[in-house]
């Protein structure tokens, strides 16, 4: 007889944006002369920059032809890119590595769900409060989360994020292996200082743990105090992988590319005491489960890397931080507490008279037809807030603060 994974059976029924689509569509249902504008899910607008498309293209005609078409590709990359990438990504900001510790994947989701696979299902693990869900549900999958109780994970180790402590996660004082950070932050749309990230890493050093640092956002950076990189702490390659995507970047949602970065000085351990590099039993894992990420999506990923690429993405990022502007302004002056949208594509609102969460998002549905996203989806610390994103047109965005305004009187 099979028997399931029953740790698959510890997860909520749907995954947090599947429950708001369900109730988005039920509205619609009910409402079907209501024009729904959606600033909850964090998808983009604006189409691929013309410096992709025309790589893209020109790759698919590749493609076409005997001479140069391409079959199955390296798993970890194609050079072209990942030598981009060390360049601009990294030399450019004084961060020396090596190309084979550059993993190309087919987006940071798959990634850091997945990265977990290499490490002990007994390691005790650590999150930020918000989170990401993915973080977390992908460690419940092998039962390294425990039982969800009241709103929390028996086994995990939460650091809160509030506006108590200005959404800077405190450390903790025990031991944790697996520590996930996220910055530019989603949801809360913060960020970290130099200083409290180096508090971080001189942790993972003391302790041996290994942290999980998702950077998917700091192409939004506007401050140029805030790190884009956690290798820009010293230690950090001995102690830290880092995630990287296009999705927000370059508008790649749809398209499918990022990369991971495993330094080949980090190590974990055996249980009899030996050391094992993470990027070697990376690399074995991607060889087994994966077959490398389409060549005309790296070939769009190399694409923003060129001038006119780099001008491009550059324009379309100063859009949705206009959005972000936008939103803040409108919200603040309507009375209600925004944190986030200045370093970043979110906006972190508290909802009003200390309102629950799922409870604003229906009434701001019902009364304004406006979506957004239900703070306590990413978390017990999450509650109290929704979270906007910035990614809708400019239009949407001005009807949605208009519409919030009318609602709010």
């Amino acid at each position: 007889m099979a028997l399931v994974n029953e740790h698959f059976l510890k997860l909520s029924n749907n995954y947090l944006f599947s429950d708001i689509a369900k109730k988005v569509n039920a509205f619609k249902v009910s409402h079907p002369k209501e024009r729904v504008i959606s600033l909850g899910i964090g998808d983009v607008t604006q189409p691929l920059c013309p410096a992709v498309i025309e790589a893209m293209h020109k790759a698919v005609d590749e493609m076409s032809n005997k001479e140069t078409f391409r079959g199955y590709g390296p798993e970890h990359g194609y050079d072209f890119l990942r030598e981009a990438i060390l360049k601009n990504d990294y030399l450019s900001r004084g961060i020396h590595l090596d190309i084979s510790e550059i993993f190309v994947n087919d987006g940071a989701k798959s990634d850091t769900g997945n990265i977990q696979e290499i490490l002990r299902w007994d390691n005790s693990i650590g999150v930020t409060d918000p989170i990401y869900p993915v973080y977390i549900d992908s460690n419940a999958m092998i039962g390294r989360a425990g039982v969800f109780e009241n709103g929390h994970w028996s086994s995990v180790t939460y650091f809160p994020c509030t506006a108590e402590n200005n959404f800077i996660p405190q450390l903790p004082d025990h031991r944790v292996d697996m520590i996930y950070l996220c910055y530019p932050n989603n949801p809360t749309g913060t960020v970290l200082p130099k200083e409290e990230l180096r508090k971080w890493v001189n942790f993972a050093l003391r302790n041996e743990s290994v942290i999980f640092y998702d950077s998917a956002y700091e192409a939004y950076i506007r401050d140029e105090n805030i790190p884009h990189s956690i290798y820009e702490i010293k230690g950090a390659r001995k102690c830290a992988i880092e995630f990287r995507s296009y999705s927000k970047t370059a508008g790649f949602t749809g398209v499918r590319c990022g990369y991971t970065v495993i330094p080949k000085e980090l190590q974990a351990f055996t249980l009899d005491g030996k050391t094992v590099e993470l990027n070697h039993l990376w690399e074995r894992r991607q060889s087994t489960k994966f077959n490398g990420t389409s060549y005309i999506s790296q070939r769009g990923a190399e694409a923003i890397y060129t001038p006119e690429g780099r001008e491009q993405i550059r324009k379309t990022i100063d859009y949705y931080m206009g959005n972000a502007g936008i939103m803040r302004d409108a919200l603040t002056k309507l009375g209600l507490t925004v944190y986030g949208g200045e370093n970043a594509p979110y906006l972190w609102v508290k909802t009003p008279n200390g309102m629950e969460s799922w409870k604003f998002f229906e009434q701001l549905l019902y009364g304004a037809g406006i979506v957004c996203t239900p703070g306590v989806g990413f978390g017990p610390s999450g509650e109290g807030y929704i979270r906007f994103t910035a990614f809708g047109n400019r239009e949407d965005v001005e009807e949605a603060m208009k519409r919030i305004a009318e609602w709010m009187k």
